[in-house]
């Protein structure tokens, strides 16, 4: 019964078969071998428009240096306070930009809105005393499960594009978002003003799946060389392009995000049913944040469940008495039905 993350899952079959097909005889390395040129050539065909695309092995890379080419060192990216970017990958994109200034903003149930960033602009105001504000960051899906819709990004993206600063969204579970909303991939980056992401497969299925995408073709000039000094160029790199492939194909990638999803919302439910369990967040991908009493909470890891006790400082104190704990739960689509349904049952006993 594990919900601590969907990393704690291995890779899909699919794409387990994929690198293992890709292991017989030779090919090119470092980039030019024909699996990354079609992967690139199927993302230009899954956002319905030509991308260039570069594979890495880890998401704080792709966000690292992605915003590299977003922002010049004396620059300010601005991002939820809970964001990846800011708290979870050390100061891995200040070393990328070259000391481009991470701020972190506080937003309403893990989002950003335009009132909380034209906030922020109007305090910038002392020309080169202040670092120039270059690029704004999201999540989606969000660090609390959120899920940014096509007009919330297209807003976004007017005030930042009113202030000439790039656009950037961290897709570690952006097929999650996707699957959430039931809409198009491009109606929630480049169509809705995206100019670069991160696009994650690893927590969906990949074993190190990870690329970043450029929408705005102009911004990838420089970017073979930014990835070489970071250490992304992979030899062997055409292990990273079968996954990729593999990953797309048939659309295992939102199939996989559906089965997701899915176990969360029964999941939820479930615990819904219980009146000592309450969920004040919205479950609308693959997370679920819940408040319950701390003696119920250690019965159930005592019971062999694995999931997280979260900040409160997230969501805030109100309404959580002394003896509750804030968790959250995270479902994979490798998340055994019977380790939902064993888990609520411990739940229902109590």
């Amino acid at each position: 019964m594990n919900f601590a993350s969907d990393n704690v899952y291995g890779i899909h079959p699919k794409i387990l078969a994929a690198i293992e097909a890709a292991n017989q005889g030779t090919t090119p390395s470092y980039g030019y071998d024909d699996y990354s040129k079609r992967a690139e050539d199927k993302l230009s065909e899954v956002f319905e428009k030509e991308v260039r695309a570069f594979l890495v092995t880890t998401g704080t890379a792709a966000n690292g240096l992605a915003l590299s080419a977003l922002t010049p060192s004396y620059g300010a990216v601005f991002t939820h306070n809970e964001a990846h970017s800011a708290i979870d990958e050390c100061n891995s994109p200040e070393m990328f930009t070259g000391g481009a200034k991470i701020i972190g903003l506080e937003g309403v149930e893990g989002k950003l809105t335009p009132p909380i960033i034209e906030k922020v602009l109007k305090g910038f105001l002392r020309g080169e005393h202040d670092p120039k504000p270059a690029a704004l960051s999201i999540t989606n899906s969000t660090e609390l499960g959120r899920v940014y819709k096509p007009d919330e990004i297209k807003a976004l993206s007017t005030v930042a594009k009113s202030r000439k600063m790039k656009f950037h969204t961290d897709g570690a579970r952006f097929a999650n978002a996707v699957a959430a909303l039931g809409v198009k991939p491009a109606d929630i980056t480049w169509k809705a003003g995206i100019d670069v992401m991160s696009f994650g497969g690893t927590k969906n299925g990949g074993m190190l799946l990870e690329a970043v995408v450029f929408f705005d073709t102009a911004l990838a000039e420089d970017f073979l060389y930014r990835r070489m000094r970071g250490g992304q160029l992979i030899s062997k790199s055409r292990f990273l392009g079968t996954q990729m492939l593999a990953y797309l194909e048939g659309g295992l990638w939102l199939d996989n995000a559906r089965i997701a999803n899915g176990l969360a919302q029964r999941l939820a439910k479930g615990l819904l049913q219980s009146n000592r369990i309450r969920i004040p967040l919205p479950v609308e991908a693959n997370e679920i944040f819940a408040v319950m009493p701390l003696a119920l909470h250690d019965k159930l890891l005592a019971a062999g469940a694995h999931f997280h006790q979260w900040g409160l400082d997230i969501l805030g104190r109100d309404g959580i008495a002394e003896d509750e704990v804030f968790c959250r739960f995270v479902l994979s689509f490798a998340t055994p039905e019977a380790d939902v349904d064993r888990f609520l049952s411990l739940v229902k006993q109590g």
